[in-house]
């Protein structure tokens, strides 16, 4: 169990249940799409953001990238912290069927796996002194994570190995990296990477 200060923002009570297991603090359900007009809990989101700062947590289907993506766009000020969960198939308990896209969500997340996720956004991180940054979308364009041929191979097989979700823009992709490395880390990887892929041939 860890002490956040920030509020988190989930998308539904089953998230909520299961994040009050691993985290105390504030948890905010945005009832999935009912954020689009819930102008009452969007009130609510961004005065947490100008206080405390928020982290915003859904799923990495589809859906939850809408979610995220219009919260970021809807909270004007503030501080905004991106947790990601890994895309993970298979089906909650609880459910008869599989999400449409087969990932598990917030709710079917282990505790550990969702310690990992907030601790690889730098959220309340033990890590304090670890140096991370100077990743930029101009790094990743140099290392072949865009405008190459290759690139959304690249892309994937980079988010696989440091178990984050596929459906990142490459945007989000530098924002998480700058807090979990440096350019020199991530340099190595992608090296490690390549490799595979010439010892796969």
């Amino acid at each position: 169990m860890i002490n956040i200060e920030q509020a988190v923002v989930v998308e539904g009570k089953y998230d909520k249940i299961k994040l009050s297991s691993v985290i105390n603090g504030v948890i905010i359900c945005t009832g999935g799409f009912n954020i689009f007009k819930d102008k009452d809990k969007l009130s609510i989101i961004r005065h947490y953001a100008e206080k405390t700062g928020i982290i915003i947590l859904t799923d990495s289907d589809s859906a939850g990238f809408k979610i995220r993506n219009y919260l970021k766009g809807a909270v004007k000020n503030g501080s905004i912290t991106n947790v990601y969960i890994p895309d993970i198939f298979g089906k909650e308990r609880r459910k008869a069927e599989p999400s449409k896209e087969g990932k598990l969500g917030v709710e079917g997340m282990s505790e550990e796996i969702l310690l990992e996720a907030f601790r690889r956004a730098g959220v309340s991180c033990t890590e304090g002194e670890k140096k991370t940054g100077g990743i930029d979308k101009m790094l990743l364009y140099e290392l072949g994570y865009s405008g190459a041929p290759e690139a959304s191979l690249r892309r994937r097989q980079l988010l696989k190995r440091l178990g984050l979700p596929e459906l990142m823009t490459t945007a989000a992709i530098a924002d998480i990296l700058n807090t979990m490395m440096t350019a020199e880390e991530l340099t190595e990887i992608t090296g490690k990477l390549c490799g595979a892929d010439v010892k796969g041939d």
